[in-house]
């Protein structure tokens, strides 16, 4: 069974986030950038399956700038095999995503696809289930633990009353959640290897995908300031200010 991961490049969530100065985005020159950490338990989960059988194959594919190889180095580096990059300066929107990731799934013909449920600069939560949507494929999103049995994928995802366990055909398109597993750190012999492994560079146009934004971003803000807050002397004065300067949301 082949797998195909897909990881985002994304600023590293230890960075402080800065606007820029026109309010057009944020500030991603000389900030450091790193493997989205939704993204980063796909691969590991990638690659316990490579371990334990499951999976012949593990592929990692990222999309965006040239800088995107050192992302795809580093899941190599854990243990993917080779690695597929989409080379394009557009910043791209889950929609056009998820029609490139449908593309390659058409050249590559894996049984499963495992996202990140989610990228930490966006928030959007949106690319898996629209590739599932665009290949007619079952889903499993959120997933805390993934069983693969012959030709089904048996998913535990939380939801708002515990626990919910699916039994899904493959192929499959999984969105993994934080619980789901611990990522390995690459080591030094491991990350020499991943030198030498091959990555396959193809084009939106290649992959015959128009990629071009739909949505527009009007303004971006920092949030407000925390107002500072203010000591009272009597109870009394404090159920005051709880009656008159209190807003109830």
């Amino acid at each position: 069974m082949k797998v195909l991961i897909a990881i985002k490049r994304v600023i590293d969530y230890n960075v402080k986030i800065r606007v820029k100065s026109d309010h057009t985005g944020v500030e991603t020159n000389n900030v450091k950038m790193s493997m989205n950490p939704f993204d980063e338990i796909a691969v590991e989960e990638g690659i316990q399956m490579l371990e334990s059988g499951a999976a012949s194959e593990v592929v990692a594919v990222s999309m965006g700038p040239d800088q995107c190889q050192e992302t795809i180095r580093t899941a190599l580096a854990m243990g993917c095999d080779r690695g597929i990059h989409v080379s394009t300066d557009i910043n791209l929107e889950p929609l056009a995503v998820a029609k490139l990731l449908a593309s390659i799934v058409a050249k590559e013909n894996p049984k499963l696809v495992i996202l990140g449920k989610q990228a930490i600069d966006d928030d959007s939560n949106q690319t898996g289930q629209m590739l599932s949507a665009i290949l007619g494929w079952s889903q499993g999103t959120f997933a805390s633990n993934i069983s693969i049995e012959k030709d089904n994928a048996k998913v535990t995802r939380e939801i708002d009353g515990g626990l919910e366990t699916l039994n899904i055909k493959l192929p499959s398109v999984i969105t993994t959640d934080l619980r789901l597993n611990t990522p390995r750190y690459a080591s030094l012999p491991n990350i020499m290897k991943a030198k030498k492994k091959p990555i396959d560079t193809l084009t939106p146009e290649e992959l015959k995908i128009d990629v071009t934004n739909r949505l527009s971003t009007i303004k971006v803000v920092d949030p407000p300031t925390r107002e500072a807050g203010v000591k009272v002397e009597t109870v009394q004065e404090l159920v005051d200010k709880l009656k008159n300067e209190v807003k109830i949301i």
